[in-house]
């Protein structure tokens, strides 16, 4: 289990604003829950509206990239720039300030690290049955 700090999500926001800072975008979306963190703290430092819904050519944000079922399912709907803070496969059309292994388990500032415990061991228990 990586237990994520404050000061490392700082610098992921620092990160990717560097990179989009002279870029236009409508606004900035994240995905519930993990990516309202990120895009609020990025819509702060990118002076752009945070947006309750992904809008076409907005930024989109999220926490972790695992599958790609969720950003999947949002590029189908919206042209966007997809964006993760932590990516577990290595970035093909979406972007990652970090990539990291598939099998690291990730408690990021915002979560009870108690009840992440549990997550991990349901999650782990449910992709052992599915083997």
């Amino acid at each position: 289990m990586h237990q994520l700090t404050w000061s490392q999500f700082d610098w992921a926001v620092e990160a990717i604003t560097a990179r989009y800072a002279s870029h236009s975008f409508t606004g900035v979306y994240g995905v519930p829950r993990g990516g309202v963190c990120l895009a609020v703290a990025l819509s702060h430092s990118l002076d752009l509206p945070w947006l309750t819904e992904p809008k076409q050519g907005c930024l989109v944000v999220d926490d972790v990239y695992e599958t790609g079922q969720t950003l999947g399912s949002i590029r189908e709907q919206v042209d966007a720039t997809f964006v993760v803070w932590m990516s577990k496969l290595p970035p093909e059309w979406w972007i990652a300030a970090t990539t990291i292994s598939p099998d690291e388990w990730l408690v990021f500032p915002w979560e009870n690290v108690d009840l992440a415990v549990e997550d991990e061991a349901r999650y782990r228990a449910s992709r052992s049955m599915t083997l």
